[in-house]
């Protein structure tokens, strides 16, 4: 015996029913129960996109973990994620950036000069760099390089709102530390 249109509708949302309820079984009670548009269960699978135009290179999902990481403050995720980034892509420049930012973070400033030399070879002396580099300098405490890194990414772009803040930052800085005559340790004045 064949199923009409409305029996063939019934089975379907029947079936659609039962998977959502099956569903709903996988999420804990603080999870609200995946979207069943129009009876259908939502797709869990990544799409693969089969363009012609785009292709695909290996740095791009350690770049963009590190990238992730790197936001959120796992700067030492980070680091790992950029260190494959650029094991698996050398010539990438933004990879090297973010390897020597996350170093910056990390204390590793012997492995974030590496870094930046390699980024400044695949680049130039890019004004992101040169930003980076100053925030670096200040990171170590060497204020006097900061100001002259920092001024030079400034004049490049004097209204780049990251340079400029990190400017007051180092102004802040410079001023924060100033000791009055009678503090100095002998010997200093």
């Amino acid at each position: 015996m064949a199923l009409g249109e409305v029996g063939k509708r019934c089975v379907k949302g029947l079936v659609c029913a039962a998977c959502a309820v099956a569903l709903s079984g996988c999420f804990g009670v603080d999870q609200p129960p995946p979207d069943v548009s129009e009876g259908v269960p939502p797709i869990t699978t990544a799409v693969v996109q089969r363009d012609a135009d785009v292709q695909y290179y290996p740095s791009d999902e350690p770049l963009r973990l590190a990238i992730e990481n790197f936001n959120r403050g796992y700067f030492g995720v980070a680091e790992r994620y950029f260190r494959d980034a650029v094991e698996k892509a050398p010539k990438d420049g933004s990879a090297w950036i973010g390897l020597a930012a996350s170093y910056d973070r990390l204390g590793r400033f012997d492995l974030a000069d590496r870094a930046y030399t390699e980024a400044i070879r695949l680049e130039g002396e890019t004004t992101a760099i040169l930003n980076n580099r100053g925030y670096s300098y200040m990171l170590r405490g060497d204020l006097i390089s900061a100001r002259k890194v920092l001024l030079k990414a400034y004049e490049r772009e004097p209204a780049n709102p990251l340079i400029l803040n990190n400017i007051k930052l180092l102004n802040s800085s410079a001023r924060f530390i100033a000791r009055a005559p009678d503090t100095q340790p002998p010997g200093t004045q």
